[in-house]
């Protein structure tokens, strides 16, 4: 059953979550007008023209891998739907979870800096994607097994 619309919808939720790599969540401009840029790997500063990683994020770094790879087990658990749909709430909550987590994170590390709507970064709109992502696969999984429950009522 790979061929169903919920398969497409957990591989974006997995890149969603991937694409957390590429684009930061957060930039913050220090009062010389350099950015900081924190993403789920570190922080990263501009000093003397070169980008520096300046702290190091180890465990928020694989933590976002083992994430984006529960979207992506949920895909081959097809056989036990209902197991399927209890990893799509866990998953749900665990991004829900992992994102106060990177909330936290920043603010504990810029300090008393007042986060503005500048400030946010691309990889801010793909943890919400990523649970958008899920919740239409509930759906296509819920709607899976209300057709196998029809089709054995006609047996």
């Amino acid at each position: 059953m790979l061929q169903r619309i919920q398969t497409l919808w957990l591989f974006l939720s997995t890149t969603m979550i991937l694409l957390l790599f590429l684009f930061p969540y957060l930039q913050i401009f220090n009062a010389m007008g350099t950015p900081k840029v924190i993403k789920v790997t570190g922080i990263y500063e501009n000093i003397g023209g070169q980008i520096v990683k300046t702290e190091d994020f180890t465990l928020i770094t694989i933590v976002t891998v083992l994430l984006a790879l529960v979207p992506l087990v949920m895909v081959f658990m097809y056989k036990d739907r209902k197991r399927q749909i209890v990893t799509g709430y866990v998953a749900i909550l665990s991004i829900l979870a992992y994102s106060f987590w990177l909330a936290t994170t920043a603010t504990a590390s810029l300090g008393d800096v007042q986060l503005q709507f500048q400030n946010y970064g691309l990889g801010i709109i793909f943890i919400p994607l990523s649970i958008l992502f899920i919740i239409l696969a509930l759906r296509g999984i819920r709607s899976d097994i209300k057709l196998l429950k029809s089709a054995d009522r006609l047996r």
